[in-house]
């Protein structure tokens, strides 16, 4: 007798990708989508209704970001077992999803293959990371470098690595449902914390820790 499906919330803010997504894994006989969401939330909101065995979820949406989401859902469920799927291929980003309780990161760049393999490995308990995920960390970690973004909040890692991109403070705000004065508070105290003189600068740390 075969056991009971895996039990998969899938966020993300885009209609269509999750469309995709949800196609993609009920192709698994082993996997049943039990509810979606497109904004942090409603993510979190549904996930406490449906209690999930593994919640897949971008990181970068409006209004308050993934990573704040990950961290406010292991807050109330430590147990949780999420797993990011994200199309940014950054260690450092990787790194935080990790530090705040997720339980896999793999970037859409992958085949579907690589996403069902990660559900199995989260919803077991296990550790996964997609093979380019894993590669940048290990190089991150074989530099030697100090992870100073490790000292950002989660919200002023996703400001940084939107300034970094060269997204203004504008879009940003506009972005992530914030007022421009909030953002332009965000970027000094960045820049205060990782004691950078200027944007340059800015983009030189994040090019160094293969964010850009």
């Amino acid at each position: 007798m075969k056991g009971a499906p895996l039990r998969i919330m899938l966020v993300d803010d885009h209609a269509i990708v999750r469309a995709g997504f949800r196609r993609l894994l009920e192709q698994q006989p082993a996997f049943q989508i039990v509810a979606e969401a497109g904004d942090a939330d409603r993510a979190y909101a549904l996930f406490i209704e449906h209690q999930p065995d593994v919640l897949v979820m971008d990181v970068s949406m409006p209004g308050v970001s993934g990573l704040d989401t990950i961290r406010r859902i292991i807050a109330r469920q430590p147990a949780a077992r999420i797993l990011v799927f994200s199309m940014h291929e950054d260690a450092s980003l990787a790194e935080r999803a990790i530090q705040l309780g997720a339980r896999g990161y793999v970037t859409k760049s992958n085949p579907p293959e690589v996403l069902a393999a990660a559900v199995c490995e989260v919803a077991a308990g296990k550790l996964a990371l997609s093979p380019d995920i894993a590669k940048s960390i290990a190089i991150l970690k074989l530099s030697g470098q100090e992870n100073l973004l490790n000292l950002l909040s989660a919200r002023e890692f996703e400001i940084f690595r939107l300034l970094a991109c060269g997204h203004p403070v504008a879009e940003i705000a506009k972005r992530l449902n914030l007022s421009g004065k909030t953002v332009a508070n965000y970027h000094t105290l960045i820049k205060q914390k990782l004691h950078l003189s200027s944007d340059i600068e800015l983009v030189l740390m994040a090019q160094r820790q293969d964010i850009v």
